[in-house]
C-alpha cells in the first residue's frame, strides 16, 4: 500500500525546517558562496550612473535586444562585440528585508518538501526500506533544489563555479531531506 502525503506531514515540515537550517549554515558559517560575486573596480562610477537613471527594480540586459531577429542586425552585433555584455539586477534601495527574505526561503523549502513528499507518496510503499526511501527522496530533492541552476550558467552568465557551488548546496539539501524522510 502506498504512503499518503498526509502521512508524511511531519517529514515534510521537518525536512523543510532542517533544509532551511542547512542553508543558513552554508551561507553564514561555511560561506563558500562569498566567491559567487565580484566587485567592480569602478563601483562608485557605475553606481552613480545607474542611480541617475532612477531604474525600477528589474532584470536589465546590456545591450538590450528585444527579439532574436534584431540580433542578426549589424548594429546589434557590433554592440555585442564591442561590449560590455551584461545582465544587471536592480533591487529596491535600502538594506535587504531579511525577515521577509528568510520567510520566503523557509516557505520555499517547506513547499519543496511538500512536492518531494507528494512524489514520494506516489512511489514509496508503507514500511519501505530506509535506502529505498532515501534513494527516491534524494533524487527528487536534488532535482528540486539543484538541477534548475544549470540554465542560469548556460544562458545568463554566472560562472560555472557558482553553479557548482549551488549544485553542492543541492546535494546537501537532498541528503538532509532524504535522511529526514527515511528516518521518519
Amino acid at each position: 500500500m502506498a504512503v499518503s502525503v498526509t502521512e508524511l506531514w511531519l517529514a515534510i515540515v521537518l525536512a523543510g525546517l532542517l533544509t532551511w537550517v542547512a542553508s543558513a549554515l552554508v551561507h553564514m558559517l561555511i560561506k563558500y558562496h562569498n566567491a559567487d560575486y565580484k566587485a567592480l573596480a569602478n563601483e562608485e562610477d557605475v553606481s552613480a550612473a545607474l542611480a541617475e537613471k532612477h531604474l525600477k527594480p528589474a532584470l536589465y540586459t546590456l545591450p538590450y535586444c528585444s527579439d532574436m531577429k534584431t540580433m542578426g542586425e549589424a548594429h546589434m552585433q557590433k554592440k555585442f562585440n564591442d561590449g560590455p555584455v551584461a545582465m544587471i539586477t536592480i533591487m529596491p534601495n535600502g538594506m535587504p528585508p531579511m525577515g521577509k527574505l528568510l520567510t520566503q526561503q523557509i516557505l520555499f523549502f517547506i513547499f519543496g518538501s511538500f512536492l518531494i513528499g507528494y512524489l514520494a507518496s506516489l512511489s514509496i510503499v508503507v514500511n519501505a526500506e530506509f535506502m529505498t526511501v532515501f534513494r527516491h527522496v534524494f533524487i527528487a530533492s536534488f532535482l528540486t533544489y539543484g538541477w534548475a541552476q544549470i540554465p542560469y550558467s548556460i544562458w545568463m552568465g554566472p560562472p560555472w563555479s557558482n553553479c557548482i557551488r549551488y549544485m553542492l548546496d543541492a546535494l546537501i539539501y537532498a541528503a538532509v531531506t532524504a535522511g529526514t524522510f527515511s528516518y521518519l
